[in-house]
């Protein structure tokens, strides 16, 4: 039996669980055990600006079991808006404690995105890493939306126990909005470009930079032409957003007020 539900946060219009990193693998874990399905979602910076104008993006976020910040951006904000969460909760560390998971479990996963040859990669260092983790089945990401209704099919014929995938938003957060609950998969993760650093392909940033909110610099840092023109439209706005809303509590945006089981 799942744990009661934590009490969750109310901000930029949408629901924000107040779960540690323990917490969601506690859930995940009770999920796979009763073949219950736990979508997880994780918001930053960037996505509370795009789920504004993006009504793909804020309706696949809706679908999702759990919501977390896997932006610190977003866990200073409840700090001034009186929301507080325990803690960052990323992306990437949900991915490798679910990954150690698989391990000690020996459950089996499927892997979903990034480029073929990364794919490759990430699958030898799982094997290496995680010896007693299944990998079940794999597609690189370069599929189109036409062909989306064959992969979710393919990945339901595996039978895994997890599914990560390493697709940019917002098309992960669309598939697994569209298809999540056809898969028959009960633990379902978005990690983005958590493929290409768990496959040794790019760094993430020192434990320092994570520490202190600045992952995001340390990536801008690797590809400033790329990026910095991103980040400083992105943070700016967010900061715009945090002051609007501590000025008017009742809220930014269109509030998500169904219910998450």
């Amino acid at each position: 039996m799942l744990k009661p539900a934590a009490p969750a946060r109310q901000m930029f219009g949408l629901k924000i669980d107040a779960l540690t990193l323990d917490d969601v693998i506690w859930y995940s874990r009770r999920a796979i055990e009763n073949r219950q399905r736990l979508l997880i979602g994780v918001v930053n910076a960037a996505k509370v600006i795009n789920l504004r104008t993006d009504a793909s993006l804020r309706e696949s976020l809706m679908e999702c079991d759990l919501v977390l910040a896997d932006g610190q951006s977003v866990v200073w904000a409840g700090v001034v808006l009186k929301q507080r969460l325990p803690e960052r909760v990323a992306g990437i560390d949900i991915f490798q404690e679910l990954l150690a998971l698989a391990d000690a479990e020996h459950r089996s996963v499927y892997l979903l995105g990034a480029r073929a040859e990364v794919l490759e990669k990430l699958v030898a260092v799982i094997n290496q890493r995680y010896p007693g983790a299944r990998v079940v089945g794999s597609r690189d990401g370069y599929f189109t939306e036409d062909e989306s209704a064959g992969v979710a099919a393919k990945i339901r014929e595996a039978g895994a126990d997890m599914l990560f995938l390493g697709i940019t938003s917002p098309k992960k957060e669309i598939f697994l909005g569209t298809y999540g609950s056809q898969l028959d998969v009960p633990v379902l993760h978005g990690v983005g470009g958590s493929f290409d650093v768990l496959a040794g392909v790019t760094q993430r940033a020192p434990q320092l930079w994570q520490r202190v909110g600045m992952e995001w610099a340390y990536r801008l840092k690797q590809e400033p032409s790329r990026l910095w023109r991103r980040y400083l439209n992105t943070n700016s706005r967010f900061v715009g957003l945090v002051v609007q809303e501590y000025r008017n509590r009742g809220g930014i945006g269109r509030k998500i007020t169904k219910e998450r089981s």
